[in-house]
């Protein structure tokens, strides 16, 4: 729990992550160097977008959360690099200079938090911030894994240890999140987790319908980001399991993706 209040923490982490598998995986679809361009939407406090700035790439970070962007800048000055990052609502803007700038976008646990709703328009928007034979870097976990609903974020120990709960009917998952006291903010974003669920089968039909090409799936048994986090060696899915429709969601703590322009 003290990684999710201790920002700079998460932040080192994150980037320890980054700089060990995120660049190496997208080192086999893009170049990187001090010409590449990337953004981040969602960035949080940058953690991902700190290896590629020690690489010299341009780097740009948007998140919609003030906090996380003041951290992300404070960090950043603390390693004495640069980056640009904003505070806005990705989805209420419009590209203008920037508009098929980037040669990478990055997108990390993100899409499994915006609403059912959203989901087109958002992978719709990505696309106009690409360059013609830009990539763009899908992270998330897969909902029905054991954690997939972020409850280990909960404050109980109960809720945050015990997994699978998000699975729970929507009526009776609330339920048990206020009993174990929960404050109704946590409870509602939850929720909108549960809400927002992202499958294998659910996003590479958005990817599909909204003209992304998938140039290569990876899914995780163990998440890269465990080795940090638990000390856990990453450890990619059995090829068998991966292609069974479902059943895959249940064994993916981590679904990795690269996508391009049809």
């Amino acid at each position: 729990m003290s990684r999710y209040i201790n920002k700079e923490q998460y932040f080192k982490e994150l980037s320890t992550t980054s700089r060990s598998y995120y660049l190496d995986y997208i080192r086999k679809f893009k170049k990187i160097d001090k010409s590449s361009r990337i953004l981040e939407i969602g960035c949080g406090e940058g953690g991902n977008l700190l290896p590629f700035a020690e690489l010299g790439c341009y780097v740009c970070g948007v998140d919609i959360s003030k906090s996380k962007i003041s951290n992300a800048k404070l960090f950043f000055g603390k390693k004495e690099v640069y980056g640009d990052f904003f505070c806005c609502d990705f989805l209420q803007i419009r590209p203008d200079s920037d508009a098929g700038s980037f040669d990478i976008i990055l997108i990390h646990d993100v899409i499994e938090h915006i609403e059912p709703g959203f989901k087109e328009d958002f992978f719709s928007n990505v696309k106009m911030f690409m360059k013609k034979d830009g990539i763009v870097f899908w992270g998330f976990p897969a909902w029905q894994m054991p954690f997939g609903g972020h409850q280990q974020t909960c404050k109980s120990r109960i809720c945050s240890k015990v997994p699978f709960v998000h699975l729970f009917p929507q009526s009776i998952y609330r339920t048990y999140l206020r009993t174990f006291g929960e404050e109704s903010s946590h409870v509602d974003e939850l929720m909108s987790i549960k809400r927002s669920k992202m499958t294998v089968e659910s996003f590479e039909k958005l990817c599909r319908k909204t003209g992304y090409n998938i140039v290569d799936r990876t899914l995780w048994f163990i998440n890269p980001h465990y080795e940090v986090k638990f000390h856990l060696h990453p450890v990619k899915l059995c090829g068998f399991f991966c292609h069974i429709p479902y059943l895959r969601n249940y064994m993916s703590t981590a679904c990795f993706y690269i996508t391009a322009l049809n």
